[in-house]
């Protein structure tokens, strides 16, 4: 008998399988209830390979068996299956439930029964998705072979088809939700992010932008935008003080080359923006990356890289505004008084006074990039209202009269009137919503005694709440005309002491944790 013959025997239970790493090779589930068939199956095609990838058999002996294996593997290529089984059409139903309730399109179906007179070949093809038809007596070894390379071809083209597919959506969706982030230390994050889930890369990576030129095999001017594994804590840091030397040295070839390297377990992007800022992405990888991955990844980088100038733009847009906020700010203070300088530092506190109480589990869908945003504007803008008192009572050393206390006492309420005009002229939201908020109640105590409405507790709007504490502690650490500065120490032990009375006892606890790192 000549070796094209399909001859069934007892010795291919035995058949040895070429070994390769499970996601290197080709699945091919046998579904046949005589143990013979999947027996010869193994034996003919125990050295096939089909582009250097050998073939996984797994086997099952009734369409019952094959539907659980099915919910279990998603990425069988190849179903060699027989028509009659449990039923005389268990084989058919199969094929049904395989495209219809499972849903699988990608996996390539050979039908091959012993007895075409109960399924004849026409009525199947045309009524049943599956991809070649077979009777046993008649498939040789050289049948088996070519039926096999064919269908591994077509779920090939298929699987390539549908990776492009999935990745096509994951870089739309990506870069959507990308341009909707408010900060480059957001944006960069999900860059990371992002490009890890395309690829399904390790956690490994890290984002670096070139703020100078680069000077021989130098590294200065090369700073982290965001990281992620082990980089994650190197965000604004120098790349040359604190990454490895060989991930140094990709980065620097990425930028003298200004292209992408991709290597086995690595690869490094070049994203270069329309106004020509450059970053590099190094990614650590778990498996090759294929030119399907490599492809997508270039797709998405040419995508985002815009973001990266929008960004730049609208972060210099918040600095000139911030800016602007402060000179009127501080236009409102006596003159000599160094008031520019002093609210800033407020905003500042403000600002990791909030972070504190997000990174402690508070206030979870307030404090927001937004909220942050608009914390440091309003907290600039906290007193306003000095326009209205005049310089004398501002600058008088001495105890207040009456008349003067209220008068100063009313900065509040002219301050936020004076922000509410302006915010006719913007209607909408915007900052200016907190920072009328932070100018009329940042004098209100926790325990109903401030002014100017004796606000209590949470009646008291947060960000004011948070700006009464950042107020305080700067003033009493900034020199005065009537009196030196306390030391930090002291000014931190009078806060401490108000908790409960003049402030929030909640936003206290994250002040003294911005203390205690030394970040007041």
């Amino acid at each position: 008998m000549s070796d094209d013959d399909l001859m069934f025997s007892d010795e291919a239970d035995g058949a040895a399988e070429r070994h390769a790493a499970p996601g290197m090779q080709w699945k091919l589930l046998i579904v046949d209830d005589e143990p013979e068939v999947h027996s010869i199956t193994r034996l003919v095609l125990a050295d096939f390979a089909f582009k250097n990838r050998p073939v996984a058999f797994y086997s099952a002996y009734s369409a019952a068996e094959a539907i659980e294996f099915l919910k279990r593997e998603q990425d069988v290529a190849v179903i060699l299956l027989d028509v009659v089984m449990e039923s005389d059409d268990a084989g058919l139903k199969l094929v049904h439930h395989i495209r219809e309730v499972l849903g699988n399109r990608q996996v390539r179906i050979i039908l091959r029964t012993g007895q075409p007179g109960q399924a004849p070949e026409r009525a199947v093809i045309l009524g049943y998705d599956i991809n070649d038809y077979k009777a046993k007596t008649q498939l040789t070894a050289q049948q088996l072979f070519t039926c096999t390379v064919a269908a591994l071809r077509s779920y090939e083209d298929i699987t390539t088809i549908e990776a492009n597919r999935r990745g096509l959506e994951k870089i739309i969706e990506a870069s959507s939700s990308l341009f909707r982030a408010p900060s480059m230390k957001l944006f960069a994050v999900g860059v990371l992010t992002q490009l890890s889930a395309i690829v399904g890369s390790g956690p490994d990576a890290i984002l670096c932008v070139q703020r100078g030129p680069i000077l021989g095999t130098g590294a200065d001017g090369i700073f982290v935008l965001a990281g992620s594994g082990r980089f994650e804590a190197l965000i604004n840091e120098p790349v040359a003080d604190h990454v490895e030397r060989d991930v140094l040295d990709v980065i620097l070839r990425c930028l003298e080359r200004r292209r992408n390297i991709f290597e086995a377990d690595w690869c490094a992007l070049y994203i270069r923006t329309p106004n020509d800022r450059e970053n590099v992405v190094y990614l650590k990888s778990d498996r090759p990356l294929n030119g399907i991955d490599q492809r997508l990844i270039e797709l998405f980088c040419v995508r985002i890289s815009v973001g990266f100038d929008n960004l730049h733009r609208y972060e210099q847009l918040l600095k000139a505004q911030e800016a602007t906020l402060a000179a009127f700010a501080d236009a409102a203070e006596p003159a000599g008084d160094c008031g520019g300088e002093t609210i800033l530092r407020v905003a500042d506190l403000a600002e990791r006074i909030a972070l504190a109480l997000r990174d402690q589990g508070q206030c979870i869908g307030v404090i927001d990039e937004t909220f942050l945003e608009w914390l440091r504007a309003g907290a600039i803008l906290h007193d306003i209202g000095h326009f209205s008192i005049g310089e004398g009572v501002l600058s008088k050393h001495g105890p207040l009269d009456p008349v003067e206390r209220q008068a100063m006492q009313n900065h509040t309420e002219a301050g936020a009137a004076r922000i509410e005009r302006a915010r006719m002229r913007a209607p909408g939201p915007n900052y200016l919503e907190l920072a009328s908020e932070i100018a009329q109640c940042h004098h209100e105590n926790f325990d109903g005694t401030g002014y100017p409405d004796g606000l209590a507790g949470e009646r008291i709007p947060l960000a004011a709440r948070i700006v009464a504490i950042a107020d305080t502690f700067v003033g009493l650490t900034t020199p005065r005309p009537h009196r030196p500065p306390f030391s930090g120490g002291d000014a931190v032990a009078l806060v401490r002491e108000q908790s409960g009375r003049r402030f929030d006892p909640m936003v206290v606890a994250a002040f003294l944790k911005v203390a205690a790192v030394g970040a007041v």
